[in-house]
């Protein structure tokens, strides 16, 4: 059944027309901003993205996944059954770089197992009208783990090589973030089609899942690119020690083993806070602000802010941005429309979207 639902006018790569919902102002180091409401009427969304004729799609967590274009929004059929349990569901959406030739869209989801569930990857090509998904295909599904509904979770990035990072999360079972035979706390890396790039860090070591890029991760809901094709991601610590990372080959990044937060029991997790041989976070959070969605800005609108990383709070409800060469967080963009959120983004013409779960609603920022 459709729920009511408001949707953007027009977007275009060139000139934006649209028609929000509401607007209102939001005070920042830049000025004043607008912040439109620009679709409403979702049921937790996920993730979005955007697609080079003015559409974009939208995943709902239950496993929706809907197509907007102007004045139409219509459920897209052919969706792979998602677990949607506590945090699983059906997660990342991503457009392909060369869709307006192949058509091809990305979706992240937790696929049933059994009793249980893991973090998957499917490939398709969107219909010529948009309706449904065609040969579709999963393309990684990681080994059975933990059973429960967290910590799946979970982005994916088309690198520059045109190979796919996917982050997953360690399922709340934590010794394996440190098992090399588990995908479970990792960040992969595959091929559009699912097989396993030879230069990988542990193709050649024995015992080891070949798809493993990084590992040591409690639960990567963010990854983004920088301009220099670096691939870097933020994580959720447990009562504190929520970690900004730059991902590097093969590196290990620790959790749970050290970490700058405590467990929800107040008790101390591993060795401390560093340990020879495991990576220290660009920035960590304690408290923790229990950060989702993540952007490196391009500075298209906003020159100032040119390489800064944006990232969601579902808990304090408000964009962290951070910046500087030592990074830190610089600045708090707030208003009642960031509730609780999920995902963020930059848009073609260079406006920052984001989606509100509390809202049930997408945003778009621009200058005033």
């Amino acid at each position: 059944m459709l729920r009511p639902f408001a949707v953007i006018a027009a977007l275009t790569f060139g000139a934006t027309i649209l028609q929000p919902i509401s607007a209102i102002a939001m005070e920042s180091s830049q000025g004043e901003l607008r912040v439109e409401k620009m679709a409403d009427g979702f049921d937790v969304p996920w993730a979005f993205t955007f697609l080079p004729d003015g559409a974009m799609l939208v995943t709902e967590r239950a496993g929706q996944l809907w197509y907007l274009k102007g004045d139409k929004r219509h459920q897209v059929k052919g969706v792979p059954d998602v677990a949607a349990d506590g945090q699983g569901g059906l997660l990342d959406v991503v457009a392909a770089r060369d869709f307006p030739q192949s058509r091809t869209v990305y979706l992240t989801f937790s696929r049933p197992q059994g009793r249980g569930a893991g973090t998957a990857v499917a490939r398709g090509r969107l219909s010529s009208d948009a309706t449904r998904f065609e040969d579709i295909k999963v393309i990684f599904e990681a080994t059975a783990g933990a059973r429960g509904g967290r910590h799946f979770g979970s982005r994916v990035i088309e690198a520059q090589d045109g190979s796919l990072f996917v982050s997953l999360g360690e399922r709340g079972d934590r010794p394996s973030a440190q098992d090399l035979a588990r995908e479970q706390g990792s960040i992969i890396r595959i091929l559009p089609d699912g097989r396993i790039p030879g230069d990988n860090p542990f193709v050649d070591v024995a015992g080891a899942r070949p798809a493993i890029w990084s590992y040591g991760h409690r639960n990567p809901q963010g990854m983004a690119m920088d301009a220099k094709g670096n691939i870097w991601a933020v994580e959720h610590g447990a009562r504190g020690g929520d970690e900004v990372n730059r991902i590097e080959r093969g590196a290990n990044y620790g959790w749970p083993v050290i970490s700058y937060g405590r467990h929800y029991s107040g008790l101390k997790i591993g060795e401390g806070s560093a340990k020879p041989g495991l990576q220290q976070p660009e920035w960590y959070w304690d408290p923790s602000i229990a950060p989702s969605g993540m952007l490196i800005y391009s500075g298209a609108l906003w020159p100032e802010w040119r390489g800064d990383i944006f990232v969601g709070s579902l808990k304090f409800d408000y964009i962290s941005r951070l910046s500087g060469t030592k990074l830190q967080e610089v600045e708090k963009l707030q208003s009642p429309e960031t509730g609780r959120i999920r995902d963020i983004r930059e848009a073609p013409d260079g406006a920052i979207w984001f989606a509100s779960e509390y809202e049930g609603a997408l945003y778009r920022i621009t200058p005033e």
